[in-house]
């Protein structure tokens, strides 16, 4: 299965900064480390999303304001971090990497990014740690290259996807589907097509019973050419943002339906990884890891 990481690019954060950047160097050399013991991972850098990308889905204003370093300082704070070439360089790969993983989940049947999800960006704002939105832009790209018609963004990330429903609000081409902390950040929620909000404290059951109806939303009925999925792992009970009960087990189990189901349905998957705030860092990886060790081993037993 190709990944594709974007980690390299180094995101530069003050000292004490609450995001766990250092996440995406300790996966990568994780699964850079099964692929040396054999399994069928194949990591590639991804490509910089170009201008003619973004301008598909950001406003150019915006866009320029991000890359010349001119955003304004309510922009900045609300994005997150402090402006600097590093994070438009670590923006650009990131949302190259989720057109990438799209790309290649078309030809093969899943990819994935080992960055990504950062589904609170608009048209013409980032928010809440997202810059650019990568699976819109993925999707925008998918059907400009005339790859596919219809896509569903299918986001489990502990948050709302508020740009991705403000991006896609009038447009029947691409479905939204989002399970997601009711009373979780963002408090203004920009409805998508299918939103089911979640009580603190949710449990598996409760949760896959949610993840169910999403996938039946995303994939059931009249199914898209793709499906982009932001696997996050931020539902985990031990999240200092995630605010749910969700086990390592459940969170997994949710990756297997979601991964079944798209099968059996004949759609392609490129994953994206979402949101992971557990100040243990080794277990936001090894959430992230196993999510992508199970799809490639479900390709690697469609492929037999």
């Amino acid at each position: 299965m190709r990944l594709f990481p974007s980690d390299r690019y180094r995101l530069p954060l003050p000292a004490g900064h609450r995001f766990p950047v250092e996440k995406y160097r300790a996966l990568r050399l994780r699964l850079e480390a099964e692929a040396a013991a054999g399994a069928a991972l194949e990591l590639i850098e991804p490509h910089a999303a170009t201008d003619e990308e973004l301008l598909r889905v950001h406003e150019q204003g915006y866009v320029g304001r991000v890359l010349a370093g001119t955003l304004t300082p309510a922009e900045v704070r609300r994005i997150g971090f402090p402006w600097s070439e590093g994070l438009v360089a670590r923006s650009l790969r990131s949302t190259g990497a989720a057109v990438d993983a799209a790309a290649a989940a078309l030809e093969d049947g899943i990819a994935a990014s080992l960055a990504g999800g950062t589904h609170h960006a608009g048209s013409d704002w980032g928010e809440g740690y997202c810059v650019f939105n990568d699976t819109a832009v993925a999707a925008r790209e998918m059907q400009a290259r005339g790859d596919v018609g219809r896509v569903a963004i299918l986001d489990l990330d502990v948050h709302q996807g508020n740009g991705t429903a403000q991006i896609f609000a009038a447009d029947s081409s691409v479905f939204t589907v989002s399970v997601h902390g009711a009373r979780n950040f963002p408090l203004r929620k920009v409805p998508g097509d299918l939103d089911i909000g979640l009580e603190d404290g949710a449990d598996d059951a409760t949760y896959l019973a949610a993840v169910d109806a999403a996938i039946d939303g995303a994939v059931g009925g009249r199914a898209p050419d793709l499906l982009l999925y932001i696997a996050g792992a931020d539902p985990y009970a031990g999240d200092r943002l995630g605010r749910l009960g969700v086990s390592r087990a459940g969170l997994l189990e949710r990756d297997r339906r979601v991964l079944t189901a798209a099968e059996s349905a004949g759609v392609p998957v490129g994953i994206v990884c979402g949101g992971g705030y557990c100040d243990d860092i080794g277990a936001i990886v090894e959430i992230h890891a196993a999510t992508m060790l199970l799809a490639a081993a479900m390709l690697a037993a469609r492929r037999s």
